[in-house]
């Protein structure tokens, strides 16, 4: 819960920043947290504590939200055009 919620959290604090290098920093962050909740969400279903068709639309989500993040990320971090 605290890995899936730190997400919106440092995305939030991402859209204060006051650098470019902040700015990929939160999102940095923001997208650490997304692969830990990932791992958590497919922890519940390897052990079966939540059958996987409940989790399935969830865990594909988070997967494309790491893929957003990543991009965000090295986007900024290339040299301002």
């Amino acid at each position: 819960m605290r890995a899936g919620t730190s997400v919106g959290a440092n995305i939030e604090e991402a859209q204060a920043s006051h650098s470019r290098a902040d700015f990929a920093s939160k999102c940095g962050i923001a997208r650490r947290e997304a692969r830990e909740a990932h791992y958590w969400l497919r922890l519940l279903v390897a052990t079966d504590t939540v059958v996987q068709s409940r989790l399935a639309d969830i865990i594909a989500e988070c997967s494309e939200l790491i893929a957003v993040l990543t991009t965000i990320v090295k986007k900024v971090k290339q040299p301002a055009a």
